[in-house]
């Protein structure tokens, strides 16, 4: 019985060495992970942010001045953030309008400029064409996207007003719209400005539709395939020596297009098997307005001009499928 005891006693204690030494070696590799980050004080880091011209009104005339501090405060709320010696706070506490203008590539040069001097020793309301808005602020006529906004209140730290903005009006460019009328940032494409470094950088590519990736692909949720899908076959004869280069451009796009388009359906690729340079795409897309965006894309641009010189001949067949329920799913 001694022995029973004595045996079975041994045995927890080896189950209780073997738990405490699995949960230590977990611990440390908790900690172990912790550590990896280094530890860099308290960095301001929710870079980059949106470039924008902010207009206003300063002792009688038009001022403009690049920001890069510029905030979303609820749906209906932004704040534009700038340091207290700077002229145009002067203006935009007196009249409590201002402008949030936006800049993509082509107004890029002329917002540098007018964040690299000063209102109060250099008249800037010549450097930008400009109308009144709605709301009686100056609004920029090269930005392709404006807010119009009322100064709400000032949240005040010890060196900056933070403006708290109401928008009144919102204008956009046609060309920055999609089919429904919403704002396109793809074709938009603003500027980005991260503070660290003082870079201005381009957007980058689309990932894919927010609360809608699907986590085996990474493809977002597609349209329904409908009786106004576009189904084609496009058939494609490359040259024998840009194949291997094709292929990369032609296997970027259709990844690209299925991971970010809602409206590409199929980007299904094949080639011959005699013949590997001919090769043939499976594209069906929702509709109409979904092909028109799919060429309209910074990447399916990318691979138009980048295989204009492979490719021999193209063939776009539209097709009609044979059973209308044999659809995509």
């Amino acid at each position: 019985m001694r022995k029973i005891i004595t045996l079975s006693a041994l045995l927890l204690a080896l189950l209780t060495s073997c738990t405490e030494h699995q949960q230590n070696n977990e611990m440390t590799n908790q900690q172990v992970e912790k550590t990896m980050k280094k530890n860099i004080g308290n960095k301001l880091a929710l870079y980059p942010t949106p470039l924008a011209v902010v207009g206003t009104h300063v002792d009688g005339k038009v001022n403009w001045m690049l920001v890069g501090h510029v905030g979303i405060i609820g749906h209906d709320r932004i704040m534009v953030s700038l340091s207290k010696a700077h002229y145009t706070n002067k203006g935009i506490k007196e009249n409590g309008i201002l402008s949030v203008n936006i800049v993509d590539e082509n107004l890029l040069p002329k917002a540098d400029y007018v964040g690299s001097v000063s209102g109060a020793n250099v008249d800037k309301s010549h450097v930008f064409s400009f109308h009144a808005g709605e709301n009686g602020a100056p609004v920029i006529d090269a930005s392709p996207l404006v807010m119009e906004c009322n100064v709400e209140d000032n949240y005040e730290t010890d060196k900056f007003d933070n403006f708290i903005c109401s928008i009144a009006n919102t204008y956009a460019d046609e060309s920055v719209l999609d089919a429904q009328g919403k704002i396109d940032y793809n074709v938009l494409k603003p500027i980005l400005f991260e503070f660290p470094t003082y870079m201005y950088l381009r957007t980058g590519d689309v990932v894919g539709k927010c609360l809608n990736l699907n986590d085996t692909t990474m493809q977002c949720a597609k349209l329904p395939q409908t009786e106004k899908s576009i189904v084609r076959l496009s058939k494609i004869e490359v040259y024998p020596e840009y194949l291997a280069e094709y292929k990369v451009f032609a296997k970027e796009v259709g990844e690209t297009s299925m991971r970010t388009e809602p409206g590409v359906l199929s980007m299904y690729g094949m080639e011959d098997k005699e013949n590997p340079c001919k090769i043939t795409i499976l594209e069906i897309y929702a509709d109409t307005a979904a092909y028109q965006s799919h060429i309209a894309s910074a990447h399916f641009q990318k691979y138009k001009t980048g295989t204009l010189k492979m490719v021999k001949s193209l063939e776009l067949d539209d097709q009609t499928p044979l059973n209308a329920e044999m659809k995509l799913r």
